[in-house]
């Protein structure tokens, strides 16, 4: 049996900890000269209507969101990973766990690489865990890293990026 790894999905929330485990996917995207996707999921906010001005229009605030997610999630792209690795940019709106796993099985996803925001004790049993949802229901193997990712430096990362 051969490992190939040729697509890996990156769920970006844009804390450092997901722009850390976007670097690191990087690397793993170059070992195995795979494409990489970037997912971000913008929750649906549900506003009440304001008896003033009539019900908020959800949609064309949704449509901004998305617009402003896409465009951010570009640059985060265009600035982490090199020309030569092929990468895609997905914005869902909805559950971040759920949407992580469809797009999963929807682009044939051969590695998750999520990160972990640490989450521990009262806060994790309040808020659960996208990551360990992910890690429960993915349609393929999922990564997950927490700072500190041995043998992987962030901050030496971008201390070297500064430099150039």
């Amino acid at each position: 049996m051969s490992l190939t790894i040729k697509k890996i999905l990156v769920p970006i929330d844009f804390s450092d900890y997901s722009k850390s485990a976007l670097k690191y996917a990087v690397s793993f995207a170059k070992v195995f000269n795979a494409e990489m996707y970037l997912i971000y999921v913008v929750e649906p906010v549900i506003y009440p209507p304001d008896f003033s001005m009539g019900q908020i229009a959800i949609p064309s605030v949704t449509v901004e969101m998305d617009e402003r997610a896409k465009e951010e999630l570009t640059k985060l792209a265009q600035h982490e990973i090199p020309a030569e690795i092929k990468r895609q940019v997905i914005i869902r709106t909805g559950k971040p766990f759920v949407e992580i796993i469809e797009t999963a099985a929807e682009e044939d996803i051969d590695l998750i690489i999520i990160a972990t925001h640490g989450h521990s004790g009262v806060e994790h049993i309040l808020f659960g865990s996208t990551a360990e949802k992910v890690v429960r229901k993915a349609p393929c193997p999922v990564l997950t890293l927490r700072e500190p990712v041995k043998g992987f430096d962030y901050k030496e990362s971008i201390k070297e990026e500064k430099k150039l």
